[in-house]
């Protein structure tokens, strides 16, 4: 779905405008450009297929922007911000962004993320996830590594299912917590490292290298794809 994709670039920055313009019009996208907030809602209301938002915007905070444009568009909302506190990215996905990515970045960087995204939102999910040598089989409950089963404890095989379930996207602690244990959990946090710390165990081929399950320090999680693999490694931090 790249060729011919709507990209909304909502960005202030005249250089970094041109630069990702030049470069995703090269490879087929149509793109938008919205400079303010009042502008990008208007334009997020012609349905583009993924919008890229800047949080530093001269009218408005980029972070209450994120609400107001998922008022008008499920599209995906990669956040493009030189804010790199780890507040400040939790803040932008649990208010609706699907990723965040922190100034400066590689454009190569960039459009592996723009990929991910648009991936997630073409056809019906499968009802079997593969990602490298992982398995999981959500009709059968089934996971298997290199072919082997592998035995999850119910909330083990629930936390991998709602990492799958949005592979590739940042999942953060709060989101993951009330979506496995439930909402009164929500502050919990040692409950899912020690989790997360088991999961590895059983499906990475080396736990302390992880493969599958990478930490965002300070987020979440994100459970990757081969298409995500790809990207270069910074991505993958």
């Amino acid at each position: 779905m790249t060729s011919g994709a709507r990209v909304l670039v909502v960005d202030d920055e005249p250089a970094i405008v041109r630069a990702v313009r030049a470069n995703l019009e090269r490879r087929g996208f149509r793109v938008d450009v919205a400079e303010r907030a009042g502008e990008a809602l208007e334009r997020a209301q012609a349905h583009p297929d993924v919008v890229l938002l800047d949080l530093g915007l001269p009218d408005a905070d980029g972070l209450d922007l994120i609400a107001d444009i998922r008022e008008h568009t499920s599209a995906p909302i990669i956040v493009l911000s030189a804010r790199d506190a780890e507040g400040q990215k939790v803040r932008a996905l649990d208010l609706g962004a699907d990723d965040y990515l922190t100034k400066p970045f590689g454009l190569d960087e960039l459009l592996a993320r723009i990929r991910v995204a648009l991936r997630h939102t073409v056809g019906r999910p499968s009802p079997v996830f593969r990602t490298g040598a992982l398995v999981i089989d959500l009709e059968r409950r089934r996971v298997t590594v290199e072919g082997d089963e592998v035995r999850l404890t119910p909330t083990e095989y629930q936390l991998l299912v709602a990492l799958a379930r949005k592979a590739d996207r940042v999942l953060t602690v709060p989101m993951l917590l009330r979506e496995v244990w439930g909402p009164e959990y929500g502050s919990e946090d040692h409950y899912l490292h020690v989790y997360v710390a088991r999961l590895r165990k059983k499906i990475e081929p080396d736990p302390q290298r992880p493969r599958y399950i990478m930490t965002e320090p300070g987020v979440g999680y994100r459970l990757l794809t081969s298409d995500a693999a790809a990207a270069p490694p910074e991505a993958k931090a």
